[in-house]
C-alpha cells in the first residue's frame, strides 16, 4: 500500500497519527508539496478523482481519498488497538462524537486556518469573513467538547478513538495562526495535554512544527 501524504495538512496528520497509534510501518509514505501543485497533476488526478490528500492506494490499483474513510479501511486490516468501536453500541458513540468532533471543532478551525495563513493563498482564493466567522464558530463549539470532557478521559469513552484524532488534529492546525482553546476551558486543556504527550502526536510531523 501507498499514502500520499503532505507534511502540514491536518486530514494527512489524521491517517499519520492513526498509523502511529495502531503501530502500522508496512505503508509506503509518498509525500506531495500541496504548495507546488504536485496533487493537481494529471496522474494523481487520475488515481485520486480530485485533488484531495491524502490517499490511500491499495496493491491492486483501488485508490481512495478522505482521512476517515482511510483510517476505517486501515482499521479493518489492523483490528488492534480498536478505533472505531467494538459494539454496535460502541461503534454508534464514537460515530457520533466523531461526526461532532469534524463539523462543529475541526473543519471550523481548518476553514480559519485556509482562509487567513497568508502562505495558504496559493491554494485557494481567502476570504477574511469566511475566517473570522469560523474561528468564531470553533470555538464557541470548544465548550461542547468541554461539557463532554468533564466526565469523559476521552471523547468516545474510557479510551483513544478516531474521535480524539479528528478533534485534536483539527484544533491544533490552529497553531498556524495563534488560535488555541481558551484557559478556562479546563477539561479541553487537560484532554489536548494528554493527546499531545501521545508518542502519535508527532508521528510524521516536521520537527519545525513538532
Amino acid at each position: 500500500m501507498k499514502l500520499y501524504d503532505t507534511p502540514l495538512a491536518p486530514n494527512p496528520r489524521r491517517v499519520r497519527w492513526f498509523m502511529a497509534e495502531k503501530g502500522i510501518e508496512d505503508v509506503e509514505v509518498i509525500t506531495l508539496n500541496l504548495l507546488e501543485g504536485t496533487h493537481k497533476q494529471p496522474e494523481y488526478l487520475q488515481k485520486a478523482g480530485l485533488a484531495n490528500v491524502p490517499m490511500l492506494e491499495l496493491d491492486d490499483g483501488t485508490c481512495f481519498t478522505e482521512s476517515v474513510a482511510i483510517c476505517r479501511y486501515l482499521e479493518s486490516r489492523y483490528p488492534e488497538p480498536n478505533m472505531f468501536g467494538r459494539t454496535a453500541e460502541e461503534t454508534a458513540l464514537i460515530e457520533m462524537w466523531l461526526r461532532r468532533a469534524e463539523m462543529l471543532v475541526a473543519t471550523p478551525f481548518m476553514l480559519g486556518v485556509r482562509h487567513s495563513h497568508p502562505a495558504l493563498a496559493v491554494l485557494e482564493q481567502q476570504n477574511p469573513a469566511v475566517a473570522d466567522y469560523n474561528k468564531e464558530q470553533g470555538l464557541k463549539a470548544l465548550k461542547v467538547l468541554d461539557r463532554r470532557l468533564a466526565e469523559s478521559e476521552w471523547l468516545a469513552g474510557e479510551r483513544i478513538t478516531i474521535a480524539d484524532i479528528v478533534a485534536f488534529v483539527g484544533i491544533d492546525f490552529g497553531r498556524m495562526i495563534k488560535l488555541k482553546p481558551p484557559q478556562d476551558l479546563a477539561h479541553v486543556n487537560r484532554w489536548a495535554d494528554a493527546m499531545r504527550a501521545r508518542p502519535a502526536a508527532q508521528a510524521g510531523m516536521p520537527k519545525a512544527a513538532a
